[in-house]
C-alpha cells in the first residue's frame, strides 16, 4: 500500500484503489439496512488499507478476534479492532469532512472484553480513493477527558486532544513499554438463558434500527461480549436461521457462516483411528476446526458416538501432529449458552496425552454448547454450537 503525502503531513494517508472499492462494496451487503451496509464499508476499507501498512512494523498484527467475527461487530456498532505486539487499537472510520471530534462509540471503551489500548480516528474518501489517519488516543485518556454523550453512548474527544503522528506511537511503546494505556472498565452483570432469549427476540427485530440503544448499556454489552450472543443477533437481524446446528452440518454440510469460522466435515480412514474404531460406531465423519495454540496447531473434533438421534456427543482435542501430545495443564470445557459449567464439563491434561475428550449426553429437546479450550486458541471467540 502506498503511503501518499498530501497536506497535513503528520497524517498518515493510504490509497484506497477503486479494485479494491468494488470488492470492499460486494463484502459489505449482507447487512439490515443501508447505513450498516455503508457503516461495514467503510470499516472495511479501512482495515484493508491498515492493516498490510501496520503487518509492515508489527507482522503478527491481526484483526480481533476474527475476519469471520467482523459482520456481528458491523450489524450493530462502528468500529474495527487489531491485536499486535500484545496491544490493541480500534479503527473509528467516518466519511465525515468535521475533524474536530473523535467519537468512540461506548462499547469499545467499556466492554471489558473489548477495550483497546489506542483509539485512532479515520477519515475515508471513497471518491477521491483515500483513507486518512489523523490521529489517535488512549483508553485511559477516553475514560478521563472524554465527554460523555449519552444521546448516542459515544465518549467524544476534542481533536485538539489527539495524538496527529502514529509514529508517535512506535516510539512510545519503544521507549516507554510500561507506559499505562488502559483505564480500570467495571464487569458486566451476567445474563440468564430467559433474560438473552427475550432480548434476541426483541433485538433481533431488524425493524429496530438503533437495537444499541433500546436497551440499558450494560445489559446490551453483556449481550455484545458473548460471541455467540452477538452472532446469533446479527444471524436474527438478518433472518438466518440453524447456521451453527451440528446434527443439520452432519447430514447437508456445515454452513457457509460457520465455514468461514474454520468449521469443516471431514472423513477419517479406520486406520486413523486406531483404538477408538470400536467405540466410534457411527461411521467416519466428523466435523474439525484448527486451533493455533502456543504455535502448535490442534485439531478440534466433534462426532456422535453412535447415533446421531442417541444425543450422545464427543468433542476431542488432539495435536495435528501425529508424532506430537498434548501439553500438561491444556483443558477442554463444555459449557451451557450461558456459560454455566454442569457435571463432566472438561478434562484436563494431567501429563502430556494424546487427546483430550468429552463425552455429552444431551436432552431430547434443543440445546446449546459453547466450547473452550485453555491456554486460550488464537483469535479465539464464543461460539454457540446447537445439538
Amino acid at each position: 500500500m502506498i503511503v501518499t503525502p498530501m497536506t497535513e503531513l503528520n497524517h498518515l494517508w493510504l490509497e484506497i484503489p477503486q479494485s479494491e472499492q468494488q470488492q470492499a462494496w460486494e463484502e459489505s451487503q449482507s447487512f439490515s439496512t443501508a447505513s450498516n451496509c455503508w457503516n461495514a464499508y467503510l470499516n472495511r476499507l479501512s482495515i484493508n488499507a491498515f492493516l498490510p501498512w501496520l503487518q509492515e512494523y508489527a507482522p503478527g498484527a491481526s484483526i480481533f478476534p476474527n475476519s469471520a467475527a467482523l459482520p456481528s461487530f458491523w450489524e450493530v456498532v462502528n468500529g474495527t479492532a487489531i491485536d499486535f505486539q500484545g496491544m490493541r487499537l480500534v479503527l473509528i472510520p467516518s466519511d465525515a469532512i468535521d475533524l474536530s471530534e473523535l467519537r468512540v462509540p461506548q462499547e469499545w471503551v467499556d466492554i471489558p472484553g473489548w477495550v483497546a489500548d489506542y483509539y485512532v480516528a479515520v477519515q475515508v474518501n471513497p471518491e477521491e480513493e483515500w483513507v486518512r489517519f489523523w490521529g489517535y488516543t488512549t483508553h485511559a485518556q477516553l475514560k478521563n477527558q472524554a465527554r460523555q454523550d449519552l444521546s448516542d453512548r459515544s465518549y467524544c474527544l476534542n481533536g485538539e486532544n489527539l495524538i496527529a503522528d502514529l509514529s508517535v506511537l512506535w516510539v512510545t511503546h519503544q521507549l516507554c513499554p510500561g507506559e499505562v494505556t488502559r483505564a480500570e472498565v467495571k464487569p458486566l452483570p451476567e445474563l440468564g438463558s430467559a433474560q438473552i432469549k427475550n432480548l434476541l427476540v426483541r433485538l433481533g427485530n431488524s425493524e429496530l434500527l438503533l437495537p444499541r440503544l433500546e436497551v440499558p448499556f450494560v445489559t446490551w454489552g453483556a449481550l455484545l461480549e458473548h460471541g455467540g450472543w452477538r452472532q446469533r443477533l446479527y444471524e436474527l437481524r438478518q433472518g438466518i436461521r440453524k447456521q451453527w446446528s451440528v446434527p443439520q452440518w452432519m447430514q447437508l454440510g456445515v454452513s457457509n457462516i460457520a465455514t468461514s469460522a474454520g468449521w469443516r466435515s471431514i472423513q477419517i480412514r479406520p486406520a486413523h483411528l486406531g483404538a477408538r474404531s470400536a467405540e466410534t460406531a457411527s461411521g467416519l465423519q466428523m466435523i474439525v476446526r484448527e486451533l493455533i495454540i502456543d504455535n502448535q496447531t490442534y485439531q478440534l473434533r466433534i462426532q456422535p458416538k453412535d447415533k446421531i438421534e442417541d444425543r450422545i456427543w464427543r468433542f476431542e482435542l488432539r495435536n495435528t501432529n501425529p508424532n506430537a501430545m498434548i501439553p500438561s495443564g491444556f483443558k477442554l470445557k463444555l459449557l451451557t449458552e450461558d456459560l454455566q459449567p454442569f457435571p463432566g464439563n472438561q478434562a484436563k491434561a494431567k501429563t502430556y496425552v494424546e487427546r483430550l475428550y468429552i463425552d455429552v449426553a444431551l436432552s431430547e429437546s434443543e440445546e446449546g454448547l459453547v466450547w473452550e479450550v485453555e491456554p486460550l486458541p488464537e483469535n479465539f471467540e464464543r461460539e454457540i454450537l446447537i445439538f
